[in-house]
């Protein structure tokens, strides 16, 4: 699986009702082979998935495309692919660190 597959997949992964009243915008910006520009958005309980970027990002994740599909297929916790220094965050922590419970796996 490549990253936009992992995306295109994002909207029926979701979990509307671990989202609850969030409004939220994600930015995954992805870089090396299969990497581009992802915005999620998280509001009324639905998941949009829009290929770019965002005007106005809440938090932006950025890291290599192979190290983002490890991350959601389990291969990389995201805990430790933060302490080891492959994913960069900007905008709100605590927002990233929901992501991971708002999608099945």
């Amino acid at each position: 699986m490549n990253a936009a597959e992992v995306f295109a997949q994002m909207p029926e992964a979701f979990l509307a009702d671990k989202a609850g009243d969030l409004r939220a915008t994600f930015q995954f910006d992805l870089s090396g082979e299969g990497g581009g520009n992802w915005s999620v958005i998280v509001a009324d309980r639905t998941c949009t998935v829009v290929e770019g970027r965002a005007d106005k990002p809440d938090v932006t994740v950025s890291m290599t495309a192979e190290d983002y599909v490890k991350m959601t297929s389990g291969e990389l916790q995201p805990v430790v692919a933060f302490m080891q220094g492959k994913i960069r965050l900007q905008g709100d922590m605590n927002l990233a660190m929901k992501v991971q419970e708002l999608f099945a796996r």
